[in-house]
C-alpha cells in the first residue's frame, strides 16, 4: 500500500514515535512524506521513505495530487490542534480529497493506530481494487482484476 505522512511541527516528534512503534508494519509498504517529517522518520527508524517538498513549500499539494490520481491508499496527517490555529485551504482540500477518493485518513494517534493495525490484519485490502496501479499492488498481483491492459 502507498502511505503518505504529514506532521505539523508540533506533532513531528509524536509522528516519529508512532513510526518507531509501528516500524514493522510500515516497512511492508511504500511511504512518502513531507520533507522534514520524512527525514525525522527515516533517521529514527531506518524506514525507506520518499521525501517530498516541505509542507509549506508544496508538499501537501504533492500529496493532494497523488490522492486525486488515486496513488495514495492511507494518509497519516497529525495536524496542529491548538485552538487559535487557522487551517489553510490546502489542508481542507487534502481532507476533502480523502473523502472523495475513499482514502482512510488519521489526524490523531488513536485513529492512526486503528488504521495501521487494520492494515496489518488485511482489513484495507479493498484499497487494491481502488488503486491497482500502485507499485505495491502491481508487485503483489493476486487476481486477474489487477492486470493492466499492457500485460
Amino acid at each position: 500500500m502507498e502511505i503518505a505522512i504529514i506532521a505539523h511541527d508540533l506533532k513531528k516528534e509524536l509522528m516519529t514515535q508512532f513510526c518507531i512503534a509501528y516500524c514493522g508494519i510500515l516497512s511492508k509498504h511504500n511511504l512518502c512524506g513531507t520533507s522534514i517529517t520524512a527525514k525525522y522518520i527515516a533517521e529514527a527508524t531506518g524506514l525507506e521513505i520518499e521525501r517530498l517538498m516541505a509542507g509549506v513549500q508544496g508538499g501537501k499539494q504533492q500529496i493532494a495530487s497523488r490522492i486525486s490520481c488515486n496513488e495514495i491508499d492511507v494518509l497519516l496527517y497529525f495536524r496542529d490542534t491548538r485552538p487559535e490555529t487557522k487551517h489553510d485551504d490546502v489542508e481542507m482540500e487534502l481532507l476533502r480529497l480523502c473523502d472523495v477518493y475513499n482514502v482512510p485518513v488519521a489526524t490523531n494517534i488513536a485513529t492512526a493506530e486503528v488504521i495501521i493495525t487494520a492494515l496489518d490484519r488485511g482489513d484495507l485490502d479493498w484499497r487494491e481494487i481502488m488503486n491497482p496501479r500502485s507499485a505495491y499492488n502491481r508487485k503483489n498481483k493476486k487476481t486477474p482484476a489487477f492486470q493492466s491492459f499492457e500485460d
